[in-house]
């Protein structure tokens, strides 16, 4: 156990992931979206800068792939503000899907994190999460709490188009329908042992709070900013750009 840990729930501590081991083939760019430009820095270093300086994140551990070239200048910037304050940092290896990069970063983190310890997992490709969506977060971080994400009740109407065509065959009613954000919080033991639930069952979760779904958990829905965008074309650099910009504003 890390020495300066303090209790769990008062204030709640936490360990961040993030698997970074992605491509971003849909992005249609020379390099992964996580290191595109944006507003002077890399999106993956706007997406770990909220947790990077804050005093209730334990440490970091970032999954990402062997060949990765362009980590280590994003590492060597951030790694003496995490160090300043006591905060670890940990790199795990990227694996083929996004369960198995947050698995071998949580294997990473055994030798330092506990059972009861809280996870956050965020998305490398996420750089405009407020602040304030992250404190309504951990407050849910109670002793008897199996987890929670952030996400935004769906407002659009929702087609379902005919198998393998683009006409539409029916309308799905999008009452009780969320969209899902990061980050997702859960135990590190409960995220442990559903992850590894799943791989043995050969299931591939889209996301984590999928997998404690299919270990009978139940997350709580903590309703997010739409502005949580995450990067997955060029287009929304722009956009990103410019809810950044806002937020400095609003800031000032």
């Amino acid at each position: 156990m890390s020495p300066h840990r303090a209790a769990l729930d008062q204030p709640p501590r936490y360990w961040l992931v993030v698997p970074a081991a992605g491509r971003g083939s849909r992005f249609g760019a020379t390099i992964p979206k996580q290191y595109s430009m944006l507003a002077g820095l890399a999106v993956i270093e706007h997406a770990l800068a909220p947790f990077v300086d804050d005093p209730r994140c334990l440490g970091l551990a970032i999954a990402l792939s062997n060949d990765d070239p362009h980590w280590p200048a994003v590492e060597a910037r951030l790694r003496p503000r995490l160090e300043t304050r006591g905060a670890e940092f940990v790199r795990a290896e990227g694996g083929a899907e996004r369960g198995d990069s947050v698995a071998n970063a949580l294997a990473a983190l055994a030798a330092r994190a506990t059972t009861p310890d809280w996870v956050l997992v965020h998305d490398a490709a996420r750089p405009c999460v407020p602040r304030a969506d992250i404190d309504r977060l951990l407050a849910q971080a109670t002793a008897d709490s199996p987890g929670a994400l952030l996400a935004v009740p769906l407002a659009d109407t929702l087609k379902r188009a005919q198998p393998g065509m683009d006409a539409v065959d029916s309308t799905v009613p999008r009452a009780d329908l969320w969209r899902a954000l990061t980050p997702q919080m859960f135990r590190f033991g409960a995220l442990r042992d559903a992850l590894a639930r799943a791989r043995n069952q050969g299931r591939t979760p889209t996301d984590e709070a999928q997998a404690i779904e299919w270990a009978g958990g139940a997350a709580t829905l903590v309703p997010g900013s739409t502005t949580n965008l995450k990067i997955t074309t060029a287009e929304d650099l722009a956009l990103a750009a410019a809810i950044l910009q806002s937020a400095r504003g609003k800031e000032t």
